[in-house]
């Protein structure tokens, strides 16, 4: 309940600043001032009854996450809208020393006026996220160079998918198109890298079918657990209620023809050469720690060529990017990119959640070692993707000369 109170705090500071100003620069008029009113008091109340309804016995719903969605409609623009009329109305202030009353209302209007436009940039992109950006599919291709690659996996290509959060789903069409879609590019291994679900084994139920639509891959399909799959965002009845859970999530690999890999590793052979293939269970800065790198790589040498399928990519930048073991790539998800940033692919990329992770999308690289942070293949809470697409990765390992 603080918490619920810390939000409804916000939200009325919120709208105070926004009447405030908007009244002080456009003289708004009663009616269009309860007008706006009305609409925001409907939309904090629809969204504070879902969290104050909120059961973590059951967890979350369709109904919560579009909560949010409309949400982030409502205030996104509504905060770039406040710093225009903010700017409008104290940065004017030292240029209107000598002006009229008239021409200083006429100042602040223009400058509010244009924080209103630029406002319409965020709320067309957030309504186009929620509608069609969840579903925008990108095929990422990058080439990785490595000296210590065998060199009978020069040009092997690896298909990366993570983080599903099938129980979002909610377009049987789209996600066809996007098993269609993998199934279309040429690799030769698929690699799962986590949270099939959102909680709960059964959201994955009616979508077994479709991904038992993935094509067989040369070298075959691998997964490891992510930080959803451990059912702990939810209460359950009892302990063995969520270890049941747990069970039923694993076997759902099996039945999508996935060899998941919980702390453990398989040789990939090719041409009498070999390289490991390690998947550790998750491993994250203030997430669950189950993974163990040590047990993962029982019988792996150090000068063993190793590709490492590790959910957080936290794990990476705090165990296993200056590990003596020498993993020389990692494959990571768990930060969707947000879902929520601008992205211009090869110029210029920011979310807010490179304020939380170091490498949060695409690929990174220390000392010879690279991380590739799939952007993710699904959504979660907000129920749509802006600026930053769910991703197909392939990557292409090639002999550095």
């Amino acid at each position: 309940m603080r918490s619920l109170a810390v939000l409804i705090g916000f939200f009325l500071i919120l709208e105070l600043s926004f009447f405030a100003l908007a009244i002080k620069v456009f003289k708004m008029n009663a009616f269009v001032m309860w007008g706006v009113f009305s609409y925001s008091l409907f939309a904090y109340s629809l969204f504070i009854f879902q969290v104050a309804s909120y059961d973590r016995a059951v967890g979350t719903s369709h109904s919560f996450y579009w909560s949010i969605g409309l949400m982030v409609v409502h205030i996104v623009p509504k905060l770039v809208a406040i710093l225009f009329l903010l700017i409008s109305y104290l940065l004017l202030l030292p240029f209107n020393w000598n002006a009229s009353a008239e021409v200083i209302q006429g100042r602040r209007k223009f400058i509010g006026q244009l924080g209103l436009g630029l406002a319409a940039l965020p709320l067309a992109s957030i309504i186009y996220g929620l509608w069609k950006g969840k579903y925008n599919f990108k095929v990422i291709k990058k080439q990785l160079f490595f000296a210590d690659l065998p060199k009978a996996f020069e040009g092997f290509k690896i298909l990366q998918i993570s983080d599903l959060h099938s129980g979002s789903f909610d377009n049987p069409d789209k996600i066809k198109y996007a098993v269609d879609l993998i199934n279309k590019q040429d690799a030769d291994v698929l690699l799962f890298t986590g949270d099939i679900v959102n909680t709960k084994a059964e959201e994955f139920h009616p979508w077994i079918s479709t991904f038992k639509g993935l094509k067989e891959f040369p070298f075959g399909k691998f997964s490891v657990l992510g930080n959803h799959d451990y059912g702990e965002y939810v209460s359950w009845p009892s302990e063995q209620a969520k270890q049941d859970n747990f069970e039923d999530i694993k076997a759902l690999h099996k039945k999508v023809d996935f060899d998941l890999l919980c702390n453990e590793n398989r040789g990939i052979e090719k041409q009498g050469q070999r390289i490991q293939l390690i998947g550790v269970e998750n491993w994250g800065k203030n997430f669950k720690k189950a993974g163990d790198l040590k047990l993962a790589s029982a019988g792996i040498a150090q000068n063993d060529f190793k590709v490492l399928m590790s959910h957080d990519p936290s794990h990476w930048e705090l165990e296993v990017k200056n590990h003596p073991m020498n993993y020389q790539l990692t494959l990571s998800g768990h930060t969707h990119g947000l879902q929520f940033g601008i992205e211009i692919p090869g110029i210029f990329k920011w979310s807010p959640i490179q304020y939380v992770y170091k490498q949060w999308a695409g690929v990174y690289n220390h000392a010879d070692r690279y991380i590739n942070v799939n952007r993710g293949f699904g959504f979660h809470a907000f129920p749509g993707r802006v600026g930053i697409w769910p991703e197909i990765s392939v990557l292409e390992l090639k002999v550095k000369s």
